[in-house]
């Protein structure tokens, strides 16, 4: 029986689990939420609830030939993922796992005004969410090297999924930069980006680096008006790139200024992935 740790089992992880528990896998999950927690043993599963920012607070694991996922996302502010380095530690004290897949994402890469990105681009990230990510992706390969344990980095473009369309910002009627000026961006479908997860696990080799993505980009501004048409909603207003610089919060400016083409060849070729959803307009129909 396969033994499987799941750090971080929320919107992605929690899919990976039912999964897993599906091939009759041993599963254990963290998370960070009592409420979570009950919901998830309610389910059947092992479950610890923990602050991956106390290093103190993350239980012993015995992590021995287990498949690790890290599904954790990096605390805010600075350049360093510490919650992914206190989990290193935490898992340092056991014989090591059978390997382990970090869940990291596309803005390690710079910004390309539009060029396509591979796995062998510059990780150079401009933004401070890239950088931790880039650092906890150097966490993961340092203990992977010092422990004989693989590591398999998915670098993930952004997620929807049903639950995780942006209804708040459609709902507010927030501005969306013009479509003009909108370069590509990019998506995955959570049900993909699950099975992608458990490929990885089962074909990835270690040091490996996949990227993820649908392989259809399509502008920021597109993917929010097909989401107010799927809700039911009026298309937000749009503005001009100088007018978002003046009223976009600073998270909503940066992606909508981070403008690439993630290429998937290596995750379709490798991991020998069909995609369930190939672009957003065959996901969001069952997103609603």
């Amino acid at each position: 029986m396969k033994r499987i740790i799941i750090a971080g089992c929320g919107y992605i992880g929690t899919r990976v689990a039912r999964i897993c528990k599906e091939t009759v896998a041993e599963v254990t999950c963290l998370v960070r939420s009592p409420g979570h927690q009950a919901a998830l043993e309610a389910e059947g599963f092992t479950v610890r609830s923990c602050s991956f920012d106390d290093p103190a607070g993350i239980p012993v694991l015995d992590a021995a030939g287990c498949i690790v996922y890290y599904f954790v996302p990096p605390p805010g502010g600075g350049s360093a993922d510490s919650r992914a380095r206190h989990f290193c530690t935490a898992i340092s004290g056991s014989a090591p796992p059978a390997r382990i897949i970090y869940m990291s994402a596309t803005s390690v890469y710079s910004e390309t005004g539009g060029a396509t990105v591979t796995e062998e681009s510059p990780a150079e990230p401009h933004s401070a969410m890239g950088k931790r990510r880039l650092d906890a992706e150097q966490a993961f390969l340092e203990y992977g090297r010092a422990n004989g344990s693989p590591v398999i980095i998915l670098r993930v473009s952004g997620i929807y999924g049903p639950g995780r369309l942006p209804l708040m910002q459609i709902s507010q009627g927030q501005p969306l930069l013009n479509e003009a000026e909108s370069g590509p961006s990019n998506r995955i479908h959570a049900d993909d980006l699950a099975a992608v997860c458990l490929a990885a696990a089962d074909r990835g080799e270690g040091g490996e680096i996949f990227n993820v993505s649908d392989g259809h980009p399509a502008s920021m501004t597109s993917y929010f008006d097909a989401c107010a048409d799927l809700l039911g909603y009026p298309r937000q207003p749009q503005v001009s790139m100088a007018e978002a610089r003046r009223v976009m919060s600073p998270l909503m400016l940066s992606y909508v200024s981070d403008s690439k083409v993630v290429d998937n060849a290596r995750m379709l070729e490798r991991l020998n992935i069909r995609l369930k959803y190939p672009s957003m307009l065959d996901g969001l129909p069952h997103c609603a």
